[in-house]
């Protein structure tokens, strides 16, 4: 099988001003990719493709006219399918909401419409974006899992058949499917892009963006925010209307995470090989061997995952309370059964549990007095075989515990698939993890193991 091409929208810009390319142009690329990967893809549940071409023509002249609405008029985008579009059904993975129309944009979608962008079509999610698979294959290798929850988002940028994907992210549902499928995975800050007519209700729960590029993540992220906002009661994504300059980081922390000791031994080779490089560019890096704070956060953050799955638990009582009344059988026995664990759980435990998480939270932001990012796995190993399991978010799920914007880099290659370097930079923080991303891609350069 064909390497998968990204057809990143950011670095066709400058083609579309000179009038060298056109949106329409692009969407047809992409067109094209869906033509011919989609069957076995399998990326999404709805498509416009009529309306995205009478979209693409009207990007066309505005960018011939010299006044495109915005740096993503024109770009072709997929929308997870528990994030609302008025025109085309919102499912969520489940039978229970099966050919569902709200009839209305959520904030996110409407702000990318006002901005230009093409919403090409509704991409596949999990069972309410938590653990049962959907039909979606990993574009590199279609008897392996493209990852989830963003299953469609993930594997839609990875085959080159959109330039960007909405995605959710609660456990690791952004990182460790772009981390599968190739792509460029971005979790912003807690709060950081409005999720109104989001059905994700977790307090761990961002939106956030799967791009064919870092430029792609970024824009896509900021046309949002300078459109919406982030959600109520938080100042949402800041840094410029454009990606933020390259800025190579001082130092950094190396963190073996919870994930290290189970991650395949070319994987972690391959990440002390971009080490080694970074070092050799001239960034410090610490670790937990030579730092106590880098120590003390190794030890808290084992936690991340129990913790999580018991404080979403928790929030799931409601609606699947409502969802069990309305049709169990058409509920998988994982949500089924995380009901019974809601039920059997007390709310002095879900407290005793979100104080334990500003704790850990409180101790991982003191390190930004010594770091200015930290840098792990986005995932153990590549992505494994068979489709009834979405593979292990032990690495990705520290980022969604601390609310901190989190960046998976394609950059890793083992036996010809796909395996992110993860950034964590910290809260609010995004256009700086950003503007450190965009200096160490370039320093680490692919890594490739045969």
């Amino acid at each position: 099988m064909a390497k998968p091409l990204l057809h990143s929208f950011a670095q066709a810009l400058g083609n579309f001003a000179n009038g060298t390319d056109t949106p329409r142009d692009f969407l047809e690329r992409c067109i094209a990719e869906i033509e011919a990967r989609e069957p076995q893809v399998k990326a999404f549940t709805a498509m416009r493709l009529d309306a995205a071409r009478k979209a693409a023509d009207a990007s066309t002249k505005r960018w011939h006219k010299g006044a495109p609405l915005s740096y993503i008029d024109g770009m072709p985008i997929g929308i997870k399918d528990v994030i609302e579009t008025a025109d085309m059904p919102t499912q969520m993975g489940s039978e229970l909401y099966e050919g569902w129309a709200p009839g209305y944009d959520s904030a996110s979608v409407h702000a990318l419409r006002e901005a230009g962008a093409i919403i090409l079509g509704k991409t596949v999610t999990t069972e309410f974006a938590a653990t049962r698979p959907g039909p979606t294959c990993n574009p590199y290798d279609h008897t392996r899992t493209p990852g989830g929850s963003s299953s469609g988002s993930a594997a839609g940028v990875g085959s080159g058949m959109i330039s960007a994907g909405l995605g959710t992210q609660v456990v690791g549902s952004i990182l460790r499917p772009a981390s599968y499928c190739g792509a460029y995975g971005y979790k912003p800050s807690l709060g950081g892009i409005n999720r109104g007519g989001s059905h994700d209700y977790m307090s761990q729960s961002v939106q956030g963006v799967i791009g064919a590029s870092l430029a792609d993540c970024w824009q896509v992220a900021i046309e949002i925010v300078q459109r919406t906002g982030g959600d109520p009661g938080h100042a949402g994504i800041m840094g410029p209307p454009l990606p933020p300059d390259a800025d190579m980081p001082t130092t950094l922390a190396f963190l073996q995470t919870p994930g290290w000791d189970i991650a395949v031994s070319e994987a972690r080779e391959a990440l002390e090989t971009a080490l080694a490089r970074l070092s050799d560019a001239g960034v410090v890096i610490i670790s937990a061997d030579d730092d106590a704070d880098v120590a003390r956060i190794e030890k808290l953050l084992p936690e991340s995952l129990a913790l999580t799955r018991r404080i979403n638990a928790w929030e799931s009582r409601w609606p699947l309370n409502t969802y069990v009344d309305k049709d169990k059988s058409k509920l998988s026995e994982g949500m089924v059964e995380r009901l019974h664990e809601a039920e059997g759980m007390t709310v002095d435990e879900y407290r005793r549990d979100i104080l334990r998480r500003e704790e850990i939270r409180a101790a991982y932001a003191s390190l930004s007095n010594k770091v200015e990012s930290c840098i792990t796995l986005s995932a153990p190993d590549i992505a494994p075989v068979g489709l009834a399991s979405t593979g292990n978010p032990i690495f990705a799920v520290q980022g969604s515990l601390l609310g901190v914007p989190t960046l998976s880099l394609p950059l890793i290659t083992l036996h010809g698939l796909p395996v992110g370097i993860q950034l964590l930079g910290f809260l609010d923080e995004d256009a700086a993890l950003f503007a450190h991303a965009a200096a160490i891609e370039p320093a680490i350069g692919p890594i490739e193991v045969a």
